[in-house]
């Protein structure tokens, strides 16, 4: 029997988005997303981080300090009693031309075969449109989940998106709410 599952953009959705996080001091939870990604998991989602991590092609971290601010990441949702069941990142440039770096879908099929993901049962939530672009593509629901002080913009120019999403929320919590009724 295939899985559904959760997709989650990390920085600006799960975490802050402090551009380039390098440290994991600076890690900063979401009000809210340990809390609904407990109910997501109560409800026998997967939960699979997919997240576009080009500081490190660009020199401003390396991947040891990547795989430092997951295991912060994993201790915070440990607090609530959730176990991720992947990360998934793209190291790449945006220039590199990868398979990996959303709204590709490489880490997509990558997760999809590894958990045996069935899509169609499937969410993606993000605060970019590259995220939304992304879950469309692969078949999956779609949430926009804008960060607060980008919301207003995002939003002004929803005519130019070339995808959009199922649902915009409001914050994570109403995202999983939203989820929670629409599967």
């Amino acid at each position: 029997m295939k899985h559904k599952a959760i997709f989650i953009d990390r920085d600006g959705t799960i975490n802050v988005d402090v551009h380039y996080l390098d440290d994991p001091d600076k890690f900063e939870m979401y009000p809210g997303v340990g809390e609904g990604v407990k109910k997501l998991k109560d409800k026998g989602f997967k939960i699979i981080v997919i997240t576009n991590q080009s500081g490190i092609a660009r020199g401003y971290f390396i991947e040891k300090q990547l795989w430092n601010i997951h295991e912060i990441m994993k201790k915070e949702f440990q607090e609530f009693d959730v176990v991720l069941d992947g990360i998934y990142y793209c190291p790449h440039h945006p220039n590199d031309k990868c398979d990996c770096r959303k709204p590709n879908t490489g880490l997509f099929e990558k997760a999809i075969k590894e958990h045996d993901i069935d899509v169609k049962k499937s969410y993606m939530l993000g605060d970019k449109t590259l995220d939304v672009g992304a879950g469309k593509k692969i078949g999956a629901r779609t949430v926009l989940v804008p960060e607060p002080h980008i919301r207003d913009e995002l939003l002004s120019n929803k005519n130019e998106w070339e995808y959009g999403p199922d649902y915009i929320a409001d914050d994570f919590m109403d995202a999983v709410e939203w989820i929670l009724v629409d599967f």
